[in-house]
């Protein structure tokens, strides 16, 4: 379990640590600081299904939590619960649009999956969110490697636009030639 938190690289200590504490300013119960800190420490020693329990009972104590949406979000990335990963990332960018942390988490998930369109979005929100040197460094690695993998990746169709006419007769024509070559094969 250890090695999925370090493969994945999804969170990282020393850098979004600082952006992921306790909020002084956000009236937070008792019991939703305590599963927070729980949850966090189950996220760090690498249980993040343990971690989705307690940061899902933070979230419902304190929903305008963004940080324990946040950490929510890694933890089921790392459960490889995908959907529910990336709707706490974007709900936490709308909690707190500032939050470097929520953007750029977001951004690096959506380029692990590959999703680079939505990558970019969140990587320009996360770009102006930035307040310390550690972020900007931390955003230009980012983008310099999704950059470095689009370069060296296959080049992937697009689509966010319906196609136009041609296309449609090239591949209806191309169709109907493979159904016609399949029934004389089959007649033979």
């Amino acid at each position: 379990m250890v090695d999925q938190l370090s493969t994945l690289n999804y969170y990282q200590p020393d850098t979004l640590g600082v952006a992921l504490q306790l909020p002084a300013n956000l009236p937070l119960s008792a019991e939703a600081r305590i599963c927070f800190q729980q949850g966090m420490a189950k996220l760090q020693m690498a249980e993040p299904a343990d971690a989705v329990e307690l940061l899902t009972r933070t979230v419902e104590l304190a929903p305008y939590f963004s940080e324990a949406r946040i950490c929510l979000g890694l933890a089921y990335a790392l459960t490889y619960n995908i959907y529910p990963a990336i709707d706490q990332l974007e709900v936490a960018g709308k909690i707190d649009p500032e939050n470097f942390a929520a953007h750029y988490t977001l951004a690096k998930l959506n380029f692990k999956l590959r999703i680079p369109q939505k990558g970019y979005e969140a990587a320009s929100q996360a770009l102006k969110c930035i307040t310390q040197l550690e972020q900007r460094k931390m955003l230009t690695e980012l983008l310099k490697e999704e950059r470095a993998r689009e370069r060296n990746g296959i080049a992937r169709p697009w689509f966010n636009q319906p196609f136009n006419r041609l296309t449609l007769y090239i591949l209806s024509g191309g169709l109907a030639a493979a159904v016609v070559t399949l029934l004389l094969y089959v007649r033979w």
